[in-house]
């Protein structure tokens, strides 16, 4: 094995946001573990594209909000390639609910959401802490929203949990330091099958050409566009931590516009 090869792990990776970014890397030689919850089929998929884009991968099952999971997810990493370089907590759940509907809530919604987008990128930079410090060159990337900044997005509880995960990004960023960065990205309007899916088709149009006129760059996002930002946090921005980029095209200028 190279001594040069960088390994990371993607949780959420076999489609949307996480599937881009993990190919992003294989292009450029890592190798990169494809983390999934339920679809075997997507994830081998994907693992393959990593594969014929000139990176490694390997397709590892795991629940983020299981402790166990995560820790699993670390081991797969370290048995294959003895090493982890970079962590992007990806994978993320939600509830589709209209802000104002309050009663649309319980206390359950809101426990499995934060057990997903909080706990689990805790736990799974727990479990692979000591790992990023020995790699020297260590990064961990939390995947936001731009909800978080402005308070808007799918339901308040999904908004709230990252609000939290961005306060998380900066204890982490001190507590982590300085062998290993952790920054966090926050997309805004994205094309993925999850927002396909939690919208439906004709009412995801409508939202995207609504989005599209109100930001600065008058346009939605593809995955790539925030796989862009993850792979600059990860292979550049040296002396970047505890940063949060936008890549909303401007959401959180729209209102003074």
């Amino acid at each position: 094995m190279s001594k040069d090869l960088r390994v990371a792990i993607v949780t959420g990776s076999s489609s949307g946001i996480g599937e881009a970014t993990v190919l992003a890397l294989a292009r450029r030689g890592w190798a990169v573990v494809v983390n999934y919850s339920k679809s075997a089929e997507n994830a081998e998929r994907v693992a393959a594209a990593c594969r014929a884009a000139g990176g490694q991968a390997i397709a590892v099952q795991g629940d983020v909000a299981l402790d166990a999971d995560c820790r699993r997810l670390a081991r797969a990493a370290l048995d294959q390639w003895g090493r982890i370089d970079a962590l992007v907590n990806n994978a993320g759940t939600t509830k589709f609910c209209a802000h104002k509907d309050l009663e649309g809530l319980s206390a359950e919604d809101f426990q499995r959401i934060y057990a997903t987008n909080v706990i689990g990128p805790f736990q799974m930079t727990r479990a692979t802490a000591e790992a990023l410090k020995a790699s020297g060159r260590g990064s961990v990337v939390n995947v936001s929203s731009v909800a978080a900044h402005i308070g808007t997005g799918s339901s308040i509880a999904y908004a709230a949990s990252k609000g939290a995960l961005n306060t998380m990004t900066y204890s982490l960023a001190r507590a982590l330091g300085p062998q290993v960065r952790v920054n966090a990205v926050s997309p805004g309007f994205v094309r993925t099958p999850w927002m396909i899916a939690g919208h439906g088709e004709e009412n995801y149009k409508k939202r995207a050409e609504h989005y599209a006129s109100l930001v600065p760059l008058s346009a939605t996002s593809e995955p790539e566009d925030v796989a862009d930002a993850i792979v600059w946090l990860i292979e550049g921005a040296s002396r970047t931590t505890g940063e949060n980029i936008r890549v909303d095209a401007g959401m959180h200028m729209a209102q003074a516009r």
